[in-house]
């Protein structure tokens, strides 16, 4: 299983940099051609960089949503909840050892 994240990973990275060579060709291009000036083509690709940046925080925050709807659906408890009640079991611990005294 490790390894094919691995995999995975380096697949995922290597389309990313193979995008971004392919990007830097194309306005490299535009440019000795004349079609953008090399402010332009910085400015292009620096906007790029931040909507790849922007979809990939979409697309984790769709991945974190749906293992957290997986792992409800299976039955575990968030956290959130498995803190409180740890937290309710300690109250009610306190409760009965105060009683008993």
């Amino acid at each position: 299983m490790s390894d094919l994240l691995k995999k995975g990973f380096y697949l995922g990275l290597g389309a990313a940099l193979s995008g971004k060579e392919k990007a830097e060709k194309l306005l490299d291009d535009l440019v000795q051609r004349g079609d953008l000036s090399p402010s332009q083509a910085r400015e292009m690709f620096d906007e790029f960089i931040a909507k790849g940046m922007q979809k990939d925080a979409e697309w984790s925050e769709q991945g974190k949503a749906k293992m957290q709807q997986r792992a409800k659906e299976m039955g575990f408890v968030t956290r959130e909840e498995y803190e409180l009640l740890e937290a309710r079991i300690q109250r009610l611990e306190n409760l009965h050892k105060s009683d008993n005294e």
